[in-house]
């Protein structure tokens, strides 16, 4: 990290949110990371060491496998060593749900199992001091009873069967996790992709103080939000604003895109060797909605070897960006 990087104070969380953060805040202007492996010797032994390896300033795990159902219970010390090394590191934590999860089904196994595991998520990232737990904002599966959308019967799932998750949360304490949103790519019947969906999606969670956003720049490439073009960064920023009010984005998924803008393909590439390019990343540390707002990868890397080359060169890469970005106003 640059020494100029180095110098910039980390902005003040909102003032209605500061009392719900975790960790001391990190001595950067966004702390750059990936999603880091778990498995072999868990959080601390297998995570954060290929965290240092790779240079990541703050990192996101799986605590169950993400294609399953399966809720494991955790390891009460390797949790606390988690936790205590991210606290003592100042190294912000955060949790991806599995992906099966979707409110929106029209199976109701679907929905139960998707609850549970939600609220797996949510405890086990209480456990391990997590910032926040991502969750993908799902699809009305199904069609309605006259062929057309289920849309409107799927919000009112997630309105049902999310809320009372929300309240479980509440009773965590101060120091629960964030829920936070991720919009999708846009295929299928997505319930949530473009930035104006946000509006809907909180309205329907009540606009629970503590639900927040995930921004996966490919997903929102995908969705049409076109970030390679001239201010396309900031539009996008402000749309996000305008549909979720300050202070919801709390976490971004820095990841290029192989397919155009538009194309709803959800389809990750290494910063600056997609179609977004490198440069709008560098945009993104200039708007003031990103102050503070941790960046983590997910990017391919096996085809760099799988052993985490991938990774180092792109946090390289945004470190870099950050350095050459100006601060927020």
């Amino acid at each position: 990290m640059s020494t100029a990087t180095a110098a910039v104070p980390a902005p003040a969380p909102p003032a209605d949110t500061a009392a719900v953060r975790r960790t001391p805040a990190p001595p950067r202007r966004n702390p750059v990371g990936a999603h880091v492996p778990v498995a072999a010797r868990g959080l601390a032994g297998t995570g954060l060491a290929y965290a240092r390896r790779v240079g990541a300033e703050t990192v996101q795990v799986f605590v169950a496998n993400p294609r399953g159902w399966a809720t494991p219970a955790g390891n009460p010390a390797q949790d606390e060593e988690f936790r205590a090394a991210c606290a003592e590191e100042a190294i912000p934590a955060y949790v991806h749900a599995p992906y099966l999860i979707n409110f929106g089904s029209d199976t109701p196994a679907t929905r139960e199992r998707s609850a549970a595991s939600l609220r797996h998520s949510l405890r086990r990232g209480h456990a391990i001091g997590a910032l926040g737990v991502v969750l993908h904002t799902g699809s009305a599966v199904g069609a309605a009873p006259d062929g057309g959308s289920r849309r409107d019967e799927a919000m009112a799932q997630v309105r049902a069967d999310v809320r009372p998750l929300l309240d479980e949360l509440d009773a965590l304490g101060d120091d629960a996790p964030w829920l936070l949103l991720e919009p999708t790519a846009g295929q299928g019947r997505s319930l949530c992709s473009r930035m104006e969906d946000l509006a809907g999606y909180l309205d329907a969670l009540d606009g629970h103080p503590r639900v927040g956003v995930c921004l996966d720049t490919c997903h929102a490439f995908a969705a049409g939000h076109d970030l390679a073009a001239p201010g396309g960064v900031r539009e996008t920023l402000d749309a996000l604003v305008a549909a979720t009010g300050p202070g919801r984005l709390r976490l971004i998924h820095a990841n290029d895109s192989e397919d155009a803008v538009g194309a709803r393909k959800d389809r990750h590439a290494n910063i600056g060797d997609g179609l977004i390019g490198a440069e709008p990343f560098r945009e993104l540390f200039e708007h003031p909605a990103t102050a503070g707002v941790p960046l983590i990868v997910e990017t391919p890397d096996r085809r760099h070897g799988g052993d985490g080359t991938g990774h180092a060169r792109d946090i390289a890469a945004l470190k870099a960006l950050r350095s050459r970005a100006a601060v927020p106003v």
